[in-house]
């Protein structure tokens, strides 16, 4: 009986086969499994450098292994200037510290589910496009690939003392091929949330069954963004890119840019915390039509501001602080006016804006807001993911600093640099002469 080495040498037909299944055995094992959505793979929640390099098209993130959100101060800014500017005022930012935590964190989370039970149309929303359902495809995979990363990578592995990767048996034993069923765990307030979006969107609590695609579409998208809001304390804009629509007979050539292939409008929110503005009007909006109540903004930013956001690359981040004042009875939720004046009224809500007098003012309840507004690419997507966190800082916490003279000047400087408007646009006129009285006594 011939041997097989005998067939082998008879056979090279054999032989080529032979070896070319024990290699395409090896690459299979080998081949990472690769999700079916969102173009993330399926790595284990502690690979390699490599490993972690590649995942989501993020860059790795920097852990925080001893972070104690429960003693962490929230970062103090102070970005008032002398004279105002409207510049794009940028910096770079490291994706490490893309969603700050401080001890305000749990109260925050409780402010938020109530405002999500009280204002539900307004601190979240989708533009649904019900003649274009590939448009609202897009806009599933951006929110899913934020909820993706979010959830799946960087809340475990910057914050590892406040959330952890699971499995659907809360074992706390992950596996690679059980990536579809991998939960986040947060021990701060026990709550679990799958970390794949689709996932998620199948234990949406409400009855969708009857509900067209367009509908489903939406009560599924608004899930997710609930989701979010209930885990993070940041809000933030889902912003696509639409081509630019060609110049009417009545533009004029000076105003438009030919280099400009495409404009960006808001397709889906969270602002829980909107500073004088109802976010739900935004929606659908360019960005130069979101940015039509800023005094200056056409003429002086919005081609580079255009130009910014399309030519922003995947890996870059850049972060801007900008300030106003907060007065008493205006709350972190002002969407509903308090803080800038986009109409002739200044209302707040139902209530006229009242002018603080000198005599009367003794900085109670009066706050400096500031927003740390952040900007960067979704790698897989190509949206752009515009977040802000939201802080107050008492007025006398500023005096008490030394700095009260500084901001008095920088309230003046409103109306001194290359916008005197925003003076007006910051509602400076009804609290102006009362704070910098305060700062200065």
């Amino acid at each position: 009986m011939p041997t097989l080495d005998f067939v082998l040498a008879r056979t090279p037909l054999v032989a080529f086969l032979t070896i070319f299944i024990c290699f395409f055995v090896i690459y299979i094992r080998r081949k990472p499994n690769a999700s079916r959505n969102h173009g993330v793979e399926s790595p284990s929640p502690y690979p390699g450098k490599e490993a972690k390099q590649s995942r989501f098209g993020y860059p790795p993130v920097t852990p925080l292994p001893s972070f104690n959100w429960e003693t962490t101060e929230p970062l103090v800014f102070r970005p008032f200037k002398p004279k105002f500017h409207l510049t794009m005022a940028i910096t770079h930012l490291d994706l490490s510290d893309l969603i700050p935590m401080d001890k305000t964190y749990l109260s925050r989370l409780s402010l938020r589910e109530k405002l999500l039970a009280e204002h539900p149309d307004v601190v979240r929303g989708v533009n649904i496009h019900t003649q274009n359902p590939t448009k609202n495809e897009k806009i599933r995979e951006a929110l899913c690939e934020w909820y993706a990363y979010v959830m799946g990578t960087y809340l475990p592995e910057r914050y590892p003392t406040m959330f952890r990767l699971v499995d659907h048996l809360g074992t706390g034993n992950v596996k690679s091929e059980k990536m579809r069923k991998m939960m986040i765990e947060s021990l701060v307030t026990g709550l679990k949330a799958p970390v794949d979006p689709e996932d998620l969107m199948r234990f949406c609590p409400t009855n969708i069954e009857d509900e067209d695609d367009t509908a489903r579409t939406k009560t599924q998208l608004l899930y997710l963004l609930d989701t979010l809001g209930s885990w993070i304390d940041e809000d933030f804009l889902i912003l696509l890119p639409s081509p630019v629509p060609p110049p009417s007979f009545e533009d004029h050539s000076s105003e438009s840019d030919p280099e400009l292939k495409s404009q960006y409008h808001l397709e889906a929110y969270t602002t829980y915390y909107p500073a004088g503005f109802d976010t739900r009007k935004k929606l659908s909006l360019s960005l130069s039509a979101i940015h039509a109540p800023l005094p200056g903004y056409k003429q002086k930013l919005s081609k580079s501001m255009d130009r910014f956001f399309e030519r922003l690359e995947v890996g870059k981040a850049v972060v801007r602080v900008n300030w106003s004042i907060m007065p008493k009875g205006t709350g972190l939720f002002a969407a509903f006016g308090g803080l800038h004046n986009h109409s002739p009224n200044a209302e707040r809500g139902n209530e006229k804006v009242e002018k603080l007098h000198p005599e009367s003012f003794d900085g109670e309840d009066t706050f400096l807001r500031c927003e740390r507004q952040t900007l960067h690419r979704l790698p897989n997507s190509k949206a752009l993911l515009f977040a802000f966190h939201t802080y107050t800082y008492p007025l006398k916490d500023v005096k008490e600093e030394g700095l009260g003279e500084e901001l008095a000047i920088a309230i003046d400087g409103l109306k001194e640099g290359s916008v005197p408007e925003i003076h007006e646009y910051k509602n400076g006129p009804y609290w102006g002469e009362a704070v910098k009285a305060f700062l200065r006594s």
